[in-house]
């Protein structure tokens, strides 16, 4: 036991002063004789060691989450700077408003996330006030007080700058949105809406209430009839039809529920037809659906709507309480910065393809709070003549343009897009069709002929949603940010000479939901699939569970939904 702690002692010592040890090693005797070697032992902090490179992560949603999870170059040091210090599963949220699933269900801490994680990272609880791109620094301030109920301001020097802040609700600047009405972008939204509902019932229960101001306590007002506006009301009728009229017996013939959307149908984003079935079951539902109805005034009792179908009349409606759930806005800080970079009157910050805000070389921009600007063929026709015209003939073959065919479709998806769309099998259909009856062989253009064969090409660009792709893709980008700058592999420059270093974005469309209540679910899957109906549903049920960013929070959400199945949903307060 004695010679068993020395040597622990011993392996501890030298591996805490490896740096300061001297290699004494005696060899057996070789022909009668000793030999005895020495050797120094080369201090490991004498190495070079490469300063690692910053990396300032704003925001903990979508994007930002997707960057952390996916970011292992142990080459950069993060910190992470969020106003919540935990990711939630937002399009769970209609579920929290009314007790299907837990608030803590959806919720997994930051730390958690990036604890495993061989990255040098750190969090901080606070709010991005300025981003001062000239001199690479952020000014935060903290959501806690201190001893002197202030909150503290600190400043935040980066290489790299990840924002990822998402967007803000937009209320239109419509009177009285901000002061009585109830948003859904949080899980404290969710949960005070869950409140509100059950107050609501609670109200109209006392005996001192008149039938009139009942029906007005307990009509519930939906503004906006877009995916999360038609999964709220969906779930509010669900909650009242299945677990509340059980509860209050006496009002459940005064519940109403109300869906405005000043567009001409709901759920316009999706196909048609799913537009259509929503339609269709709300009203057999008894949600009652206005379509053509802006909301233009809110006060504490009366939404007041323009009808743009009566010649913009204008009605009054009492609600009890009301949800906006249309438009997001840019944040303020983030309006500011996008002044300080001459991007002005714009919804969102503008990037690159590669995620790269435009005007800067070390910031980038993820999410609800960025739009991505596709360069246009056209604007890049010349340089691309140029490029591809390598004997300066002043012509293209068809030989010398399919030799950057594959860099032309990797820059310009549009291209890629249009040759489908059109049944073209390959470039050389389009340009045999700018040229008539020629032999494929024989085709050469002049930069006047090649901007006919692709002036259309254009007309293929798709608005990019902001997703978490955006997220998985830079890290990746920044996993391999070393390699790549040796060995670029991203398209030819046009405009420049090489090549990019990555590959520039490309979104893939994975589908959609669309939850209608009563078990059954809309689908939208990729290859213009629709699927509506009960077996959705489950589908709903197994690709949510499998998207939650951990075990925990997976195990929570499904039992969640069995405890519901089984009991019913929770109608308390808390």
């Amino acid at each position: 036991m004695r010679n068993f702690n020395f040597f622990q002692r011993f392996s501890r010592t030298f591996r805490d002063y490896d740096s300061q040890f001297k290699l004494v090693l005696l060899c057996t005797t070789v022909s009668g004789g000793g030999l005895l070697a020495y050797g120094e032992a080369v201090a490991t902090s004498e190495a070079a060691v490469p300063e690692k490179k910053k990396v300032l992560v704003l925001g903990t949603g979508w994007a930002g989450t997707s960057f952390l999870r996916n970011l292992n170059d142990p080459r950069y040091e993060v910190h992470v700077v969020s106003p919540r210090n935990y990711f939630a599963f937002t399009p769970l949220l209609p579920s929290v408003t009314c007790g299907t699933v837990e608030a803590r269900s959806i919720v997994e801490p930051v730390r958690n996330i990036f604890r495993k994680k061989h990255v040098d990272s750190r969090f901080s609880e606070a709010e991005c006030i300025k981003i001062d791109a000239v001199n690479r620094k952020v000014y935060c301030r903290s959501n806690i007080n201190n001893n002197s109920n202030e909150k503290q301001d600190f400043v935040v020097d980066y290489d790299y700058l990840i924002i990822a802040v998402g967007a803000q609700v937009n209320t239109f600047n419509t009177p009285g949105v901000t002061e009585h009405c109830h948003f859904l972008k949080e899980v404290e939204d969710a949960q005070k809406i869950r409140r509100t509902v059950i107050d609501c019932f609670e109200r109209a229960s006392l005996p001192s209430v008149s039938d009139e101001e009942k029906k007005r306590i307990l009509h519930f007002a939906i503004v906006g009839g877009g995916p999360t506006g038609v999964e709220f009301a969906a779930a509010l009728h669900d909650f009242v039809s299945e677990d509340l009229v059980k509860l209050y017996p006496g009002v459940k013939d005064l519940v109403k529920i109300t869906l405005l959307e000043a567009g001409g149908h709901i759920l316009s984003m999706f196909d048609k037809r799913i537009t259509a079935f929503a339609e269709d079951k709300f009203q057999r539902d008894g949600i009652d659906v206005k379509t053509g109805s802006m909301v233009v005034k809110v006060s504490d009792r009366e939404i007041s709507t323009k009808e743009m179908k009566n010649g913009g009349e204008i009605t009054s409606i009492p609600y009890g309480m009301a949800v906006w759930s249309t438009g997001i806005g840019t944040r303020p800080f983030i309006k500011d910065f996008m002044t300080q970079i001459g991007q002005i009157n714009r919804r969102a910050v503008a990037t690159d393809e590669w995620l790269r805000v435009e005007g800067t070389n070390n910031v980038y921009a993820l999410g609800d709070c960025a739009t991505i600007n596709q360069r246009k063929v056209m604007e890049d026709i010349a340089a691309i003549f140029k490029k591809t015209d390598k004997d300066n003939s002043g012509t293209l073959t068809l030989k010398e343009f399919q030799e950057v065919m594959d860099d032309i479709c990797e820059r310009y998806p549009q291209v890629e897009l249009y040759l489908k769309n059109k049944h073209m099998h390959g470039i050389a259909d389009l340009l045999k069709e700018s040229k008539g009856d020629v032999a494929k062989e024989s085709i050469e253009l002049n930069i006047e002929e090649l901007k006919t064969a692709l002036i259309n090409v254009d007309s293929e660009m798709k608005f990019l949603p902001a997703t978490a792709q955006q997220g998985a893709y830079l890290a990746k980008c920044f996993n391999r940010m070393e390699e790549c700058e040796k060995n670029p592999e991203g398209p030819i420059r046009f405009r420049e000479e090489g090549r990019h270093r990555f590959k520039p974005f490309r979104y893939k469309h994975l589908g959609q939901f669309a939850p209608l209540g009563g078990e059954q679910t809309a689908a939208q899957l990729p290859g213009d699939w629709v699927s509506i109906g009960h077996s959705s549903q489950w589908l709903w049920y197994s690709v949510y569970a499998s998207k939650q960013v951990s075990w925990r929070t997976r195990a929570l959400v499904v039992s969640d939904w069995m405890r519901r199945f089984i009991f019913g949903r929770d109608s308390s307060q808390i």
